[in-house]
């Protein structure tokens, strides 16, 4: 069996990667990344074969779809305030690109399609916790394109009849994940900062929540699909230090999980102790 992982070089699409390629079934990972969030150390030593270039090339992808049997659709520039800052560019990488490798799967023979959409979606709809049935309310455009590409994929399956799978993702996190930039994720830049002796940045007053999620329970969840705390963590107290809160960012997220329990009821999901007592660690190794 053959796969391609679209954004294979990023934080959670390498992750995916290696938890293909422990998988019998998996003969081959082929990649597609632009490397503008990716990087070629997150792949090395898979075996996995990289294709470096944009989703946005159809040529590319008809080259890495030839032969492929199942395509897990990443890639995404991955942050709600870089899409405040640039809309044009997140539509065209999430609502464009995503759309470019649904034709690209449907020229290929009708791959079946795994694809990361966000909890971003549910927006201003403040009832927790989140259900796939509920009303959706993008705030920021990085939602508005998840929206769309959850859209062009039930598009795509009743016009088509593409096999598709949409997923929503709540605050993955984990080893590989980038903490230096202006636009990273909430728990490296905290374990970044606290095993740097740095105050945690905050934005507002700090009662948001959120529910987060280990890379290696999403990754075994789609490759089942494919194929069928910060203080408690270090061990000592951090400093925190409160800004103004971001501009399109939701003050709640919590998920209802029984859905997607149900379709695959043996994911063990990992605690969030253990998923960033597990994600420290690797911190600690940079």
């Amino acid at each position: 069996m053959r796969v391609v992982v679209t954004g294979g070089a990023g934080f959670i699409g390498a992750n995916l990667v290696r938890a293909l390629l422990t998988r019998p079934e998996v003969d081959q990972v082929r990649v597609v990344d632009n490397l503008s969030t990716g990087s070629k150390a997150n792949l090395a030593g898979t075996g996995a074969v990289l294709l470096e270039g944009s989703i946005l090339e159809p040529a590319l992808l008809d080259e890495a779809f030839t032969g492929a049997d199942a395509v897990v659709h990443l890639a995404a520039p991955p942050s709600v305030p870089r899409s405040v800052a640039d809309p044009l560019a997140s539509h065209h990488a999430n609502a464009t690109g995503t759309l470019e490798v649904l034709e690209a799967a449907r020229r290929a023979g009708g791959l079946y399609v795994a694809a990361a959409s966000s909890s971003s979606v549910y927006g201003a709809n403040r009832e927790l916790p989140k259900r796939e049935t509920m009303r959706t309310a993008p705030m920021s455009p990085y939602a508005v394109s998840k929206l769309a590409t959850e859209a062009y994929l039930a598009a795509f399956h009743h016009c088509y009849g593409l096999g598709v799978l949409p997923l929503r993702f709540f605050n993955v996190f984990g080893p590989l994940q980038p903490a230096g930039h202006a636009y990273a994720a909430v728990v490296p830049a905290f374990l970044d900062a606290a095993l740097a002796g740095r105050p945690l940045t905050v934005h507002g007053y700090g009662g948001q929540s959120r529910d987060f999620t280990y890379v290696g329970a999403v990754t075994q969840v789609i490759a089942e699909a494919v194929v069928r705390r910060v203080v408690h963590a270090l061990g000592h107290p951090v400093e925190v230090a409160h800004t103004e809160p971001r501009p399109g960012d939701v003050r709640d997220s919590q998920a209802d999980d029984s859905r997607l329990r149900a379709l695959f009821p043996d994911i063990r999901p990992v605690p969030l102790r253990e998923g960033l007592e597990r994600t420290a660690e690797w911190f600690r190794t940079l």
